[in-house]
């Protein structure tokens, strides 16, 4: 294949367990960008949990944050694209769900990734891995300020219901003005209608003038199936879930065993 953009996830699939860059991932990303390839991470993180490993993995380009919402450059702060969830949309979700499933728990993400309102209670479930921020500045809000604003994303989340069980209500309420998906948090994670990452991900190749069969995407979770059958070459590393796995056009190593540096490295050999 013709490469000219690697879409790439991070927890799970670029990031080793413990969250850091090998040195042989870190290799072959800047072999990619020394052969004039765009290399994107692709993440349900907001920026504010990119900018740490920016560093480590060398991006200093296009990122696509928020499970595709929002596109942002991470040098210049430009902002591609923005695409929130309506107030009305969520509020009317969250009516019906909570009919269905007392004791649930929301956060707004907005402001482009940097506003975190979260409802009273939550930051009591929280932990920093949730959402790579400090659950200290989790302040608490009435329900009604959560949603009084449109978000990048909506969180939502039980004490005690698992997150596929969750996942499983909301969408029994057959909402057709949200997407949802989870990134294997324990919370359900809601969209903009049609907002995917791979909805971002084609809104920033069309700005760059890349066609689909120039990317590779990695990824190795459910908020990575729609990317992975989307981009013109879809890697699953050997960790990921049974339905990344099923829709991806290889799979790699693991995230543990430089799995997205292997497929880079023979791609940009031949």
């Amino acid at each position: 294949m013709r490469l000219r953009l690697v879409a790439t996830d991070l927890d799970g699939t670029l990031l080793r367990d413990d969250r850091t860059v090998s040195p042989r991932t870190r290799a072959a990303l800047d072999a990619a960008r020394a052969a004039g390839v765009h290399v994107v991470p692709v993440t349900a993180r907001q920026p504010l949990g990119v900018r740490p490993l920016a560093e480590a993995a060398g991006f200093d380009g296009w990122a696509v944050c928020s499970n595709g919402a929002l596109g942002i450059h991470l040098t210049t702060g430009e902002r591609l694209f923005e695409e929130p969830v309506a107030v009305e949309a969520q509020q009317r979700l969250v009516a019906a769900l909570a009919e269905q499933v007392p004791g649930l728990l929301h956060v707004s993400v907005r402001d482009g990734g940097e506003g975190f309102v979260a409802q009273e209670g939550y930051a009591a479930l929280a932990t920093f891995e949730d959402h790579k921020r400090d659950v200290s500045t989790m302040s608490g809000h009435a329900l009604a300020e959560v949603l009084a604003e449109p978000s990048l994303k909506l969180i939502v989340r039980h004490p005690d219901l698992g997150v596929t069980e969750l996942l499983a209500a909301v969408r029994a309420l057959g909402h057709d003005d949200v997407a949802l998906t989870h990134s294997g948090a324990p919370f359900v994670e809601v969209m903009a209608a049609g907002v995917s990452k791979a909805w971002g991900v084609a809104r920033l190749c069309e700005r760059l003038g890349i066609d689909p069969d120039e990317v590779v995407a990695f990824g190795d979770a459910p908020n990575d199936v729609e990317l992975l059958a989307w981009a013109g070459h879809g890697v699953a590393v050997a960790n990921a879930v049974p339905e990344a796995i099923d829709v991806a056009d290889e799979v790699t190593a693991s995230n543990q065993d430089d799995g997205v540096a292997i497929v880079l490295e023979r791609l940009l050999g031949s």
